[in-house]
């Protein structure tokens, strides 16, 4: 089979990920592993419910890190941006340019933070305002499995992988299930929503693929399994969703 210049790349970049390992698997095993972990390049847009009669919530999720460049579970590891996280997080800062923007919430890890302060740099209104840190906004604790690689489940045992990673309850060794950070998310909601309604104020968040799930369930009304399955992309766009 003749592989397409795109497909070679991705087939060289698995190659070096996976080491002298990726002689044990067919290449085309490792393109279709490489395609399940891919984010996909046109994501669906983002549901947008932006009625200035009412405070509004804006959530993204931050750009590309390291980690999600190499196929590995990252947790609660403090993996920077790459230089297409950077760009990703451009990307949404032009459609943030001129939203009304009272405070900047992030979660506390550093590619969210930094993805705050990108996304935010021209709106001229929101752009100095302090980004408060909230650790309930983390990404998932993947316990035993920070660190380790997707590429290597995904050709292994791809099973597993659905489990670990889109299983609603499911809780990897010394990690947290979906099912946990959405409580997080859901008590941070709660505390935040009154003080929108009471002061009338519109919020940013920063936060993570799996943090962001709790906003989704909550304001989309979704089941667990919806909640476990739904994709968000990275950076370049953003959920908003009126307070009412």
């Amino acid at each position: 089979m003749e592989f397409t210049a795109p497909q070679k790349v991705a087939l060289a970049k698995a190659k070096t990920l996976l080491d002298i390992d990726y002689i044990k698997y067919p290449e085309n095993n490792i393109l279709a592993a490489v395609e399940l972990l891919s984010y996909k390049d046109t994501p669906k847009a983002l549901p947008k419910e932006e009625d200035s009669n009412y405070p509004i919530l804006y959530v993204f999720r931050h750009g590309q890190t390291v980690d999600n460049a190499n196929f590995v579970f990252s947790g609660w590891r403090d993996s920077d941006l790459t230089d297409l996280g950077t760009t990703q997080a451009q990307e949404l800062s032009m459609k943030l340019a001129n939203k009304k923007i009272d405070m900047l919430v992030s979660s506390d890890q550093l590619r969210a933070i930094r993805t705050m302060g990108i996304a935010i740099s021209l709106n001229e209104t929101a752009k100095d305002r302090e980004i408060i840190r909230d650790i309930r906004l983390r990404e998932r604790m993947y316990g035993d499995l920070q660190g380790t690689s997707k590429l290597i489940m995904a050709l292994e045992n791809p099973e597993q992988l659905k489990l670990e990673r889109r299983s609603y309850s499911n809780i990897p060794p010394h990690g947290e299930s979906i099912e946990m950070v959405c409580k997080r998310v859901q008590e941070f909601i709660d505390e935040i929503i009154p003080k929108m309604k009471e002061f009338k104020i519109n919020i940013a968040i920063s936060c993570h693929g799996n943090s962001i799930r709790g906003f989704r369930r909550h304001f989309e009304h979704l089941t667990d399994e919806q909640t476990a399955t739904v994709e968000t992309p990275l950076a370049q766009d953003y959920a908003a969703y009126s307070v009412k």
